[in-house]
């Protein structure tokens, strides 16, 4: 899946403490000790208005709207990252596996992973943990 990423220097530094009071026990769980929500719980697969997902640890926009499509996987997915997000892609070997796992460059959070099986042009599939984001939808006209 491309160049592998790993340049955190705009990382929001918080205490361990801080983060456990700035977010929730499952928010925590999955982006400060790199869990996985169960599939199908995130409302945000079924958000299909127009906006941004951004970061829940930090605020750092991560994808577009016009980037998510239905994988079918039970995770937000995407198939491309918005433009500046510049999410960090590290190689994660754990549970046996070889992935690519996705982090924020903002905050360093555990997002989820990345494949190379997309079923659009990109190629790719970002699937996200939908308890690491918040929506803002775009104002309609």
């Amino acid at each position: 899946p491309g160049k592998l990423r790993r340049s955190i220097s705009r990382v929001m530094k918080l205490t361990p403490d801080e983060w456990r009071a700035k977010l929730s026990e499952e928010e925590h769980r999955v982006m400060r000790e790199s869990g996985t929500e169960r599939p199908h719980t995130s409302k945000l697969n079924a958000e299909w208005r127009d906006g941004e997902y951004s970061c829940k640890g930090c605020g750092t926009v991560l994808f577009q709207s016009e980037a998510k499509f239905n994988a079918g996987c039970g995770w937000p997915s995407f198939d491309r990252e918005a433009p500046d997000a510049n999410i960090e892609q590290v190689i994660d070997r754990s549970h046996g596996m070889v992935r690519i796992e996705v982090r924020c460059s903002g905050c360093d959070g555990h997002l989820g992973h990345v494949f190379p099986d997309g079923p659009t042009e990109t190629g790719m599939r970002y699937c996200i943990n939908g308890v690491c984001l918040t929506f803002q939808s775009k104002p309609t006209s």
